[in-house]
């Protein structure tokens, strides 16, 4: 079966899931998604609390994943279509908020119940070493049963469900941990009063109390700053009015608020000056500046008048403007820009594919851990005749700091909250990350390869001169090329037209036409055939018989030429056509070159006219005149020397080239982002954020990287301690708590980390 109907068979959703806390909740998630007959892919991500699944319709559904899910402990609820962009994230938000709260309530109780009593404790103990007195003793004993039902059963619920199903998920780590330090020091304390034992004076209520008033803190300040993380994207959302002033005629003042839910495409609306643009559509009257700092980075405000594009959610700063709705709903910018870094965000970096695996052997060998050091405690107090009291108290000690500390939130938070402060910071510069694996290949990237027209260039060519070869006035010249354009949608072909437009030429119509890609085009005018396009059009067609003008080539040559009965070419003018170089681009490419990229020219045109387009702005090595198909081909080129390759380009005739590199950079207009071929999208048109969007994705890693060795050093460093008893139960769950915002809290500085230069 073809990839095409296997697309078209599977069905996509995405399911808010609750009451994940580590990378292991994340393998739970992902095992009962997949066990459903008929899910085909799941990825979770920890940092958002979603689960984006691909399943076969004809087999299963979103109720009978999420229900799998619910099974095996936590909370799936399907997002539909009418909860996705800003109303589902302010619906995650009030769901973390709430969250929070419970955690919050969770540990001021704890803290209540733990800090007077371990005051009181230490007061007694002043003169008599771990004396328990009576009243002291009782109040701890139902300190300790208050918490351990109260603040415990969260974690109690989680881990009996993930045991239901046959896994081990953070939670066992913690209850185990919590129930050691009680029911041993309950134990011991029956035992004493029924005289099995003498008095214990190593009692560990105070400690159960504390592991799960720390615990629920460092889930407060988890939750705290995982909110933060999407920060940037919730700017993003909130920036899009709710109300637009339409136009009921042609009167402004006349103009009535409205919802702009409730717009449709066609529809006018009034944009006056320090509004933010309600809607995407096309200016019909006034002039303004424009503010689209918000979409695409660039500091300065853009020129706006009748026929430009306008996106919602900028703001118009100096003029009165009348938009038209061209876009509505899910269809803008802005909402395509949510929808692509909300899939971005449920996506997996390979890194992330790691820890994930690792995650998932992590907790059983952290209870093989716990088992081997209540044995080796057990063997040290038989070997140097420890007490029987006192031994048993040294092994609750460490196996229970060993099963707190060891907990593996902070190896599950490393990666995803990186990655999501990232695609958020990139989002606001108008970088769209649409494929995690963008962000590992962008800093692996030694070559970087641009097309010419509308990448280097405007995109927007004008004819510069028409050149007679023979006896033709350059106005017939201008009048077939012209006709035989007037169907095609390239640049170059549409500038002939509106010059001849200009010169007042009347074009005429073709009665055949066509389009022969990264070529030119062919037509019949007037009962005879014509070309206009390159010179290897031409040569495809047949023998050329004339030559041309050696001082045009600097410039973009159309050749204009009639195909004769016998098979001829008899080439008759030429029309130069020149690209302004955008002004930014020679800027854009020397930043690459500093940071020791090479850079590569790749482009259909002629090479007298690539040349002089790759001098102006510093690349030395041109490919040109390669077709499209041609393009890809090129990129191999690289490619089988063993470097990483990204190609810039327009994301259309560039397409194999960009679908071809490790890294495929797309150049976005707007109302076209949706339709872009590379796997980071650049709003912009500016070259700059190149640049940038490969500092961002170095800057990235480098977080992943950090928030990775802060996890595995903290674990592998802690857990020996931990074993050795030199770590107690409330150190360790300090520690374990401290671990996890420590990890969140290093991701949130990439969002003030400077990333326009070195």
């Amino acid at each position: 079966m073809s990839t095409d109907v296997q697309q078209k068979e599977n069905s996509r959703a995405t399911l808010v899931i609750e009451g994940m806390d580590c990378a292991s909740c994340v393998a739970h998630v992902e095992k009962a998604a997949l066990r459903v007959e008929g899910v085909r892919e799941c990825s979770v991500s920890l940092a958002i609390g979603r689960a984006a699944v691909v399943f076969d319709p004809s087999r299963t559904d979103t109720d009978a994943i999420a229900s799998a899910i619910t099974h095996a402990g936590y909370r799936a609820v399907p997002l539909s279509e009418q909860t996705t962009g800003a109303v589902a994230e302010e619906q995650r938000m009030h769901r973390a908020e709430l969250e929070a709260r419970s955690w919050l309530r969770r540990a001021i109780t704890g803290f209540a119940l733990w800090i007077p009593l371990e005051l009181a404790h230490s007061i007694e103990r002043i003169g008599e070493l771990h004396s328990w007195h009576e009243p002291v003793l009782v109040a701890s004993i139902a300190a300790a049963t208050i918490s351990i039902i109260y603040l415990g059963y969260a974690f109690y619920v989680s881990a009996y469900r993930g045991l239901r199903i046959g896994t081990i998920n953070m939670d066992v780590l913690i209850a185990m941990g919590a129930s050691v330090a009680y029911f041993y020091s309950l134990t011991a304390v029956i035992g004493n009063k029924l005289g099995l034992w003498e008095e214990i004076k190593l009692l560990y209520f105070m400690e159960s109390v504390g592991i799960l008033a720390l615990i629920s803190i460092g889930h407060w300040l988890e939750a705290r700053a995982r909110d933060k993380t999407g920060a940037a994207i919730r700017e993003l959302m909130r920036i899009a009015p709710t109300v637009a002033f339409k136009m009921v005629n042609d009167d402004p003042a006349d103009a009535v608020k409205s919802p702009v839910s409730s717009l449709h495409v066609g529809d006018r609306v009034l944009v006056r000056p320090g509004d933010r643009v309600p809607i995407d559509g096309d200016v019909v009257s006034g002039i303004s500046s424009v503010d689209e700092s918000m979409m695409s980075g660039e500091p300065l405000p853009v020129s706006r008048t009748v026929g430009d594009q306008v996106i919602g959610g900028t703001v118009n700063q100096d003029g009165y403007l009348q938009v038209r709705t061209s876009k509505v709903g899910s269809q803008t910018v802005l909402a395509q820009i949510v929808e692509m870094v909300e899939q971005a965000q449920t996506q997996k970096a390979p890194v992330q594919k790691l820890t994930d695996r690792i995650a998932g052997v992590f907790v059983p060998a952290v209870l093989l851990i716990a088992l081997i050091t209540g044995v080796g405690w057990f063997i040290h107090g038989q070997v140097t005749h420890v007490a029987s009291p006192v031994m048993w108290g040294n092994i609750a000690n460490a196996v229970c700091s060993v099963l707190i500390i060891a907990c593996p939130c902070a190896l599950g938070l490393a990666v995803p909250a990186a990655i999501m402060v990232g695609l958020g910071r990139g989002a606001k510069r108008g970088i769209l990350i649409r494929n995690i694996d963008a962000i590992e290949r962008a800093e692996k990237v030694k070559v970087i390869i641009f097309d010419k027209t509308g990448t280097i260039t405007t995109g927007k060519p004008t004819v510069v001169s028409v050149i007679p070869i023979g006896r033709m006035r350059p106005e017939e010249i201008l009048r077939l090329a012209a006709g035989a354009e007037l169907f095609g949608s390239h640049p170059l072909g549409m500038a002939i037209v509106e010059h001849a437009r200009a010169q007042g030429i009347n074009i005429p119509e073709p009665s055949g036409f066509n389009n022969e890609p990264g070529l030119g085009v062919s037509a019949e005018i007037e009962g005879k055939s014509y070309l206009v396009g390159s010179e290897q059009l031409l040569r495809a067609h047949g023998r050329i018989t004339s030559g041309y003008p050696p001082q045009a080539a600097e410039h973009t040559l159309a050749h204009i030429a009639q195909k004769n009965p016998d098979g001829t070419i008899d080439r008759f003018g030429l029309i130069a056509i020149s690209d302004q170089v955008k002004p930014d681009s020679a800027e854009a490419v020397a930043a690459l070159v500093s940071r020791g990229l090479e850079t590569v020219l790749l482009t259909g045109d002629n090479r007298a006219a690539a040349t002089s387009i790759a001098r102006k702005v510093g690349i030395e090595i041109i490919h040109a005149e390669v077709r499209p198909e041609g393009k890809a081909e090129v990129v191999r080129s690289f490619q089988a020397n063993g470097v990483m390759v990204a190609m810039v380009g327009d994301g259309i005739n560039d397409a194999p080239a960009l679908a071809q590199a490790d890294l495929g950079i797309a150049l976005g207009s707007g109302s076209d982002i949706a339709k872009e071929t590379g796997q980071i999208v650049l709003v912009s048109p500016s070259l700059k954020n190149v640049a940038v969007a490969l500092r961002l994705s170095r800057a990235t890693m480098s977080k992943i990287r950090q928030n990775l060795f802060l996890a595995f050093v903290y674990n592998v460093a802690a857990i020996p301690l931990a074993a050795f008893g030199q770590i107690t139960p409330l150190v360790a769950a300090a520690a374990m708590a401290l671990s996890d915002v420590s990890v969140l809290g290093n991701s949130l500085l990439l969002a003030r980390k400077k990333i326009d230069d070195d």
